[in-house]
């Protein structure tokens, strides 16, 4: 707790924080269960961190909280490895981005205690947690004879990396001859897309070591259509093209199956997660070098590429495939019981468009996997899955099977049913993985106590914290949702602006958000941008993205009027009390519409920030009262307030960076609601409060909870003093209450 930095030294309250619940709704590429100890498993999401499962509690438990606001980049977790010979040993290889998007490089981040606690080595180049190719891998192993040896295949011509020091140290394998060659499209200029995707997964051969002494076999997969698995046969010391391999696919997977001797590996023609149209299976013979086709499909038939891959360790000729990039009419997850010699699958066609299923799928631990959808056949709804990258049996129980899919992950602990005729029964196995981004958060006075706005499966009315919510937004339905807001003095209005296809990208509730209907758009309208609604909801102000203006209407959008006086892509939000009024910001002006959003006049322009991204807020039930907060290092950064409806602001001293602003309900015996944010106060990075209309401020959370970037919204509960939600960008929503 810190000492308030803008007077005294008020004591922080103990907070105690815990998520939102949604269940998943991100990309979980990786599952790694530990091969020494039973019920030892983790799982790696692209950006929101890692987690360990809690067998007692059927959940995972997050591990990476504690990363700070500077660290961000360290929540993407393209590898992870479980120590097999000290299961106390975990390692993650962190890292969001290997473009300029992530201004720091990747870590090596090592726990002797499962994750309750890290230390880091930074590396010497980035690590794309969320690149293309981030569901291939294990990029990270660790030697399981002698458990001091780790291995990590890097990108972006990187190379292979080790260390021989339990990952304090790492050095580059200069005897590795191929870096990779593939990406996804060369003429990306932004980077993202046009990286070398580069070493992908590590596998020893654990039969070539004994206790202490290093693995001399490992195999080595590359993102290269032509050379893409390699092999030592003197631990590390050389390397050369395995001889023989297929060529025209990248090795997603190289899984080994030590005891009857064979290699496996799952090809695709892309580097996914979403992309790949064809691909194959093979088995690799160590003892001869022959390698066979073992594909469940004809390369005629195969319309996706291969990734997930799975041995059974209790019963070694047995192994699961998964078609990761079958979309439609679902994914596919094929099962053999001798070696690949032959497949079943999860399901068939039988007279088009019906399907037969070797599995029954309940989600109503997690309802919105519905997706709010009914298809037609062949389709159905839930879906089995899609970019199913991570599939993994349980290596002490074959009847235990999980997978990651793009928004959750599933489970089934009758695996053995496939194999007798009967079916597997398919649930979530996703509690306490907390995966979503949040765009934008709201707490009306009345009715649900929150209203959210997430990326890639559009947010939730949350009627209860504790409780997953039924479904998510529908009627429409946007892939994500970039803003929203409700009619202070009528908060059965509500508005929703997102992202989608195609139109539409605007709805409105007259049911606090329980039921939406579309509204018409503007021509041009290419993303959902920001919106604001009146304080009675008699009109709204919504600024687009794609078009040329910002635009109002009187009603629910059945008619849109370009705004004068304010530039297209403002920020927008509405005045809390006088229904005429909305208050715009762009490029260091404040602009004010005293006509219902029709015309803007540029206000407050001075010393206000010129560039990064700012966010302000009216305080409900006042007329002019207005908290703006956001900008950039090396220019103006911090939280500013005017009370003259932005004629006027004054930056708040105390207040180095501050990048939301929200309002929750007055303490006790106070007259001003309490405000919360996220900021840098007296040199310290976190979540603040103050119940002083900011003359001082509280930090509410603590070094072990920091959740990297914070920086989208916040906002307290109206309802109950003290509670605040705060948004993050792949943890999900965070609700804070004193303890």
């Amino acid at each position: 707790p810190e000492a308030s930095p803008a007077r005294g030294t008020a004591q922080a309250d103990a907070y105690t924080w815990k998520n939102v619940r949604v269940d998943g709704g991100g990309f979980v590429p990786g599952i790694v269960f530990n091969r020494k100890e039973k019920n030892l498993a983790y799982a790696r999401t692209d950006i929101g961190g890692a987690y360990r499962w809690d067998q007692s509690g059927k959940r995972w438990v997050p591990l990476l909280d504690s990363l700070d606001w500077d660290h961000w980049g360290w929540t993407g977790v393209v590898s992870l490895a479980s120590d097999s010979v000290d299961p106390n040993k975990v390692y993650v290889a962190a890292g969001t981005y290997t473009n300029s998007w992530d201004p720091g490089n990747g870590a090596i981040l090592r726990s002797a205690n499962r994750g309750a606690s890290w230390q880091s080595t930074t590396l010497p180049f980035k690590l794309g947690g969320n690149m293309p190719g981030r569901g291939m891998g294990e990029r990270l192993a660790v030697d399981p004879n002698r458990n001091s040896v780790l291995y990590l295949g890097a990108p972006s011509g990187n190379g292979l990396w080790r260390s021989t020091d339990s990952g304090v140290t790492w050095s580059k394998v200069t005897s590795f001859p191929n870096p990779g060659t593939y990406v996804q499209d060369a003429s990306d200029t932004s980077g993202y897309l046009s990286d070398n995707q580069g070493v992908v997964w590590v596998t020893f051969d654990e039969r070539t070591g004994s206790a202490g002494g290093a693995t001399k076999t490992i195999y080595v997969g590359v993102a290269d259509k032509d050379n893409t698995v390699y092999r030592s046969t003197d631990a590390g010391a050389t390397w050369s093209r395995v001889a023989g391999q297929p060529t025209g696919y990248l090795s997603h997977k190289g899984v080994l199956d030590a005891k009857n001797g064979y290699l496996y590996l799952t090809t695709s023609d892309k580097g996914g997660p979403y992309d790949g149209e064809k691909g194959q299976v093979w088995r690799y013979t160590t003892a001869t070098g022959e390698w066979k086709n073992i594909s469940p499909m004809a390369d005629a038939d195969t319309y996706f590429g291969y990734s997930g891959l799975t041995v059974d360790r209790q019963k070694p000729g047995t192994l699961m495939v998964t078609g990761y990039s079958s979309w439609w009419p679902d994914t596919q997850i094929f099962r053999s019981t001798d070696s690949g010699a032959t497949w079943t699958r999860a399901w068939d066609f039988t007279s088009y468009p019906n399907r037969s299923f070797r599995y029954t799928q309940d989600v109503s631990a997690v309802p919105w996997l519905t997706f709010g959808t009914n298809p037609s056949p062949p389709e159905v709804t839930p879906k089995l899955g899609w970019m199913t990258e991570a599939l993994e049996i349980d290596p002490f129980d074959s009847n235990r099977m999980m997978y990651g899919t793009g928004a959750t992950v599933y489970g089934t602990e009758n695996l053995g049913n496939w194999d007798t005729g009967g079916k597997i029964a398919i649930t979530p196995m996703v509690r306490g993985l907390e995966e979503t981004a949040v765009n934008d958060l709201a707490s009306p006075p009345t009715g649900a106590p929150l209203l959210s706005a997430l990326g890639d499966i559009g947010g939730f009315r949350h009627t209860d914290p504790d409780a997953v919510p039924t479904r998510m937004y529908t009627s429409p339905t946007f892939t994500t949702t970039t803003s929203l807001d409700y009619a202070e003095t009528s908060p059965n209005t509500v508005v929703r602006v997102g992202n989608n296809d195609s139109a539409p990208r605007i709805a409105f509730s007259t049911d606090n958000g329980a039921n939406w209907f579309q509204g018409s758009e503007p021509s041009g309208v290419t993303g959902g941008g920001t919106v604001a609604a009146a304080a009675d909801g008699s009109g709204f102000v919504w600024a687009p993205e794609g078009t040329s203006a910002v635009y109002h209407t009187t009603g629910f959008g059945n008619a849109w009027s370009a705004s004068s006086g304010i530039p297209a892509g403002a920020v927008v939000e509405s005045d809390r009390k006088n229904p005429k009024k909305f208050y715009g910001f762009k490029a260091g002006t404040f602009y004010v519409s005293t006509d219902g959003g029709a015309t803007f006049t540029a206000r407050a322009s001075s010393g206000l920030p010129a560039d990064g991204p700012v966010r302000f807020k009216a305080l409900p039930g006042a007329d002019g009262d207005i908290w703006l907060a956001g900008g950039g290092t090396g220019g103006a950064y911090g939280l500013w307030h005017s009370t003259d409806s932005g004629a006027t602001f004054t930056k708040l001293s105390g207040v180095q960076q501050a990048d939301t602003i929200g309002f929750g309900k007055a303490a006790p015996g106070a007259s001003y609601q309490t405000l919360y944010t996220s900021a840098r106060i007296g040199g310290v990075r976190g979540v603040f409060r103050s119940t002083d209309a900011g003359a001082s401020w509280t930090r509410i959370n603590d070094d072990a909870h920091q959740w990297g970037w914070t920086g989208a919204a916040i906002t307290g509960d109206p309802r109950v003093y003290g509670r605040v939600y705060l948004a993050t960008n792949g943890r999900g929503i965070l609700r804070g209450d004193i303890s």
